[in-house]
């Protein structure tokens, strides 16, 4: 929402096949009636599957199959979407599932570039290791970090850093997303964020996506 609202026309692309909910998020449940795979099979073309944000102009959603598997869904075939995706938006965002399974794998075959998630918490941190060693054919500097959920007084009580979640993770920052009490209550209003507030969460993406974009934004100071 981030980019789209930078003027940058965005596709979200759910690669959570069984599972999705990425139209939650963006508050378009059954706004999106087609998923990839029926561009894929061509019952539809990329235009009439790619649902428009009802609120925010530039933005997409092409979501996945509810009813089928990732390990069912030919990689080839859908690495041959991307071409006509790029020819239409200036960014997708890959929604790849929880794990490194056949989702995971899937959201990969379309990707040039990764952002890997993490809190500072050690389990999320090994994770994110884990989670790198998979990338290992994306070229060097597309992959980067954010470090979500951050509390400054937890931070202090474990003796943790920002640095220290770099350094574990060995990757580049991108940006750090402090903690937001206010995310379940939009979430459950199904309001987006970045079209309610303007706290530190929503200022925390609004930079984020500056530096996707290739710009250059301070990170957002933990309070």
């Amino acid at each position: 929402m981030a980019l789209a609202q930078m003027g940058h026309p965005t596709l979200c692309l759910d690669c959570d096949v069984g599972l999705r909910n990425l139209d939650i998020a963006m508050a378009m449940t059954d706004s999106a009636v087609m998923d990839f795979t029926d561009v894929m099979a061509g019952r539809c073309t990329l235009e009439e599957a790619a649902a428009r944000h009802p609120r925010q102009k530039n933005l997409y959603l092409l979501t996945a199959p509810a009813r089928s598997g990732a390990a069912e869904i030919d990689r080839e075939a859908f690495r041959a979407l991307f071409p006509e995706i790029q020819s239409r938006f200036r960014y997708c965002l890959v929604d790849a599932p929880a794990g490194l399974g056949a989702g995971f794998r899937l959201a990969l075959a379309g990707a040039d570039r990764a952002v890997v998630v993490t809190t500072t918490d050690a389990s999320s941190l090994r994770d994110a290791q884990r989670t790198v060693m998979e990338l290992e054919d994306l070229e060097r500097g597309k992959v980067h970090l954010v470090v979500n959920r951050c509390k400054k007084k937890l931070l202090k009580s474990l003796h943790q850093t920002i640095d220290d979640a770099i350094d574990t993770a060995g990757l580049p920052l991108l940006g750090v997303v402090p903690e937001d009490e206010t995310m379940p209550l939009f979430a459950g209003r199904g309001s987006p964020l970045l079209l309610t507030t303007n706290d530190y969460a929503a200022q925390a993406y609004r930079h984020i996506a500056r530096r996707i974009d290739g710009q250059r934004a301070q990170l957002i100071k933990i309070r």
